[in-house]
């Protein structure tokens, strides 16, 4: 008979991806809990169904869980063929930082199911990572290439001019970010790209700064101007600012003489 295991703490069935909201709160709550294994193609009682999959399957379900969690999760996805029948596996991991949400909501795998976090157990889980934090922990799937080198130039000039910051310019791009800790393990930390990112946006969709004017007292429609600001952060700042200057009336006059 075309069957697995049940249903458990650590492995959660889904029929089809349909249920890929669904598939992402699991990945929320099995992140924030001992880790577990969604297979997809599987009925709740065991029986294996298959799914059908496509030329980018994978890669589109990898960018629905990653877009839609945060801390964004990576999970292990494979595909495997049981008795002539293919099933996709989600193999995720414990996170060492929590809580993990997924829409903005964050879970917790009790038994077969996930429940919601309350706030008091959301501070709980902060407090307990708090060690970890999420600018130093590593980004996947980037190298090099996705580093800003002139922006990490103008950077060094501007520390060593401000702060004495003694690098010399000559340095490599490895070794700068080294020295001001944006390596871990050599790899790229989240910080390094979203300071010197050329586009930090492909791996972080929700750093963006949004800028609004409206009229009035109040964030109503319709808004006079609004803008969505992206890039790194240290662009973000300037363009937010220059944003602001934009709407602010100034008035220019000549002062008499006394």
């Amino acid at each position: 008979m075309d069957e697995l295991t049940e249903e458990s703490e650590e492995m959660e069935f889904k029929i089809s991806l349909t249920e890929w909201r669904d598939i992402v709160e699991t990945v929320s709550a099995f992140s924030n809990t001992k880790g577990g294994t969604i297979q997809v193609g599987v009925s709740d009682d065991g029986k294996i169904i298959g799914v059908e999959v496509g030329k980018n399957t994978i890669e589109k379900l990898a960018n629905q869980i990653k877009q839609n969690t945060d801390t964004p999760v990576f999970p292990s996805i494979t595909l495997k063929e049981k008795n002539g029948k293919k099933i996709i596996v989600i193999k995720v991991k414990e996170s060492e930082v929590k809580p993990v949400f997924a829409f903005g909501r964050a879970f917790k795998r009790v038994g077969k199911s996930n429940q919601r976090l309350g706030s008091e157990e959301i501070r709980k889980l902060s407090r307990q990572t708090s060690k970890f934090f999420w600018d130093e922990q590593i980004c996947k799937d980037v190298s090099l290439k996705d580093i800003d080198e002139e922006k990490i130039r103008w950077f060094l000039k501007e520390a060593k001019h401000e702060r004495g910051l003694n690098i010399s310019v000559d340095a490599s791009v490895d070794e700068i970010l080294s020295r001001v800790k944006l390596l871990k393990d050599k790899t790229l930390t989240n910080a390094s790209i979203l300071l010197f990112g050329k586009n930090p946006q492909k791996f972080f969709l929700q750093t963006v700064v949004r800028c609004i004017r409206f009229k009035g007292n109040k964030p109503v429609k319709p808004f006079i101007d609004m803008r969505v600001i992206g890039g790194n952060i240290i662009d973000q700042v300037d363009k937010a600012l220059d944003f602001v200057l934009e709407h602010i009336p100034k008035a220019v006059w000549l002062a008499g003489r006394t």
